[in-house]
């Protein structure tokens, strides 16, 4: 992870852009992050598959046993401009989201405690777990392009739930994990 920063909510320009909140430090702890349930690993993408290694481990503590590629580029991804501005709605999930990036780099932006945007960026070899029942949203930064391994305990559910869900049992699970 190349950074995570708050946002300035005020801006009206492209979604794509960095969007430093000026009234906020420049960058957030990682511990920051931890506390609300954010984790992340940095992988050598071109060796990540070695038995035993980070991934190997990852794989096996969490169940992730599916997995898919999907590349976000505007030649790459069918409806791609339909599916970027639902990729920035900000929803949570029932289960964790997790998202190994191959290629390129990208924004997942995720609320705070306090309910403010944080800003993660996201790059070749980042692998970043977001938990079930947090609210965040994600988009491309101006390279246009990003291909991510997403992985799945089960079955595989792409099924976004829009906010407001304060009383969704994955949310409701999520904000009593944060106490």
């Amino acid at each position: 992870m190349s950074g995570a920063w708050y946002m300035d909510e005020d801006y009206e320009t492209d979604q794509r852009e960095p969007h430093r909140s000026p009234n906020e430090p420049a960058d957030v702890d990682m511990s920051l992050l931890a506390d609300i349930g954010v984790l992340h690993w940095k992988l050598d993408t071109a060796n990540y598959e070695g038995e035993g290694g980070t991934f190997d481990k990852l794989r096996k503590e969490r169940g992730y046993n599916y997995s898919d590629i999907i590349t976000v580029s505007p030649d790459k991804l069918p409806n791609y401009e339909q599916k970027i501005k639902s990729f920035f709605e900000e929803h949570l999930h029932s289960d964790e989201e997790i998202r190994f990036i191959l290629e390129g780099s990208g924004y997942f932006d995720v609320r705070s405690k306090g309910d403010k945007w944080i800003r993660i960026k996201v790059e070749c070899g980042d692998l970043i777990i977001l938990p079930a029942g947090i609210y965040h949203r994600f988009t491309l930064d101006n390279k246009n392009y990003i291909k991510a391994m997403r992985l799945f305990q089960g079955e595989p559910v792409w099924t976004p739930i829009n906010r407001p869900a304060d009383s969704h049992p994955a949310r409701m699970t999520y904000l009593q994990s944060l106490q």
